[in-house]
């Protein structure tokens, strides 16, 4: 009978690849698995290429260990082939684990997790873009995919920065589009619903509710409800960003009070916040707008049509 291994996806730039060996090594000899088989990722494809090469070897696990482009782009090759996966959070986002409330900095418990953990089910949405020449392309996603502001931060924010600087590294993006207040014109459809016209600042698509630095943006996203949730970001100038600022803190501080969580349901509607949700967003652009997945950028687009797979993605928590 052939033992069951582990395959291990790394960034090899943004793990500390000694201390992980030792402990997948621990995880091997403490419960009779072979030896785990490591893929290194490419510069190019944030993983993808490592991620079907581990497939193909028929692992019990895969085991992703990098930053949110990383997990996104092995969570695209593993999603739907029934092969659990299991988060080794590194990088500065980590935004999957975040929301998730999985351990960050804790190797053996992570690693552990891989071998020993119980599975959940989680949704994974789907991104079918198309350019303004007419050119198609599709992505999976697990966290959010953002036109706008969140698009912008992703373009020019450069990977050093981030590393060294964490959320700070997007004070800049932020300040500088929020001077400019720049609204875009889309037309909209959620489910099959009329379609609709609006303009904004920026648009996320959520499959998870909270951003970079923890901001909670979106209360009601849940990752495994078989749901997507749009947030529409159209403030009026610099008052509206202080009023939308403002609901972010409250929203934030209400997932840790009670007070909190009173004071934010009896806040009032903010018009320059839009939330709708549904199983199928579809989006049409008068003017390409660069747009992002899970933080990192995918050019420019003119449409974009964005669906749930409810429960495609297997992943590895700790054991009950």
């Amino acid at each position: 009978m052939q033992t069951k291994h582990a395959a291990v996806v790394y960034n090899p730039l943004k793990t500390p690849l000694d201390r992980v060996r030792r402990a997948v090594e621990a995880q091997e000899r403490a419960h009779g698995w072979a030896p785990s088989r490591w893929y290194e990722t490419g510069s190019e494809d944030f993983g993808a290429d490592a991620a079907e090469q581990a497939l193909a070897d028929g692992p019990a696990v895969v085991i992703v260990s990098g930053g949110d482009g990383t997990v996104r782009a092995v969570a695209e090759a593993v999603s739907g082939r029934g092969t659990p996966l299991a988060l080794l959070p590194a990088g500065t986002g980590n935004l999957l684990a975040r929301n998730l409330e999985m351990p960050l900095n804790d190797i053996d418990r992570a690693v552990a997790a891989a071998f020993t953990g119980t599975t959940r089910a989680i949704d994974v949405a789907v991104a079918e873009l198309e350019d303004d020449e007419k050119r198609r392309r599709s992505h999976v996603f697990v966290v959010m995919a953002g036109i706008g502001l969140d698009a912008e931060m992703a373009e020019n924010t450069s990977s050093v920065a981030k590393k060294h600087l964490g959320w700070l590294a997007y004070v800049t993006p932020i300040a500088r589009s929020v001077i400019a207040n720049r609204l875009f014109h889309l037309d909209y459809r959620v489910d099959g619903g009329h379609t609709r016209s609006a303009r904004a600042h920026t648009v996320i698509v959520g499959n998870c509710g909270t951003l970079t630095g923890n901001m909670l943006l979106i209360p009601a996203a849940k990752v495994d409800d078989g749901l997507l949730d749009v947030v529409m970001l159209r403030p009026k100038g610099r008052f509206g960003w202080a009023r939308i600022g403002t609901r972010l803190t409250l929203q934030g501080m209400a997932r840790r009070s009670r007070f909190s969580r009173k004071m934010l349901r009896l806040a009032p509607d903010l018009q320059a916040l839009g939330y709708a949700q549904g199983r199928r967003f579809d989006a049409r652009f008068e003017t390409p707008h660069t747009i992002e997945l899970d933080g990192d950028g995918f050019g420019l687009v003119t449409r974009a049509r964005i669906t749930v797979r409810p429960g495609a993605l297997l992943l590895c928590v700790d054991a009950a």
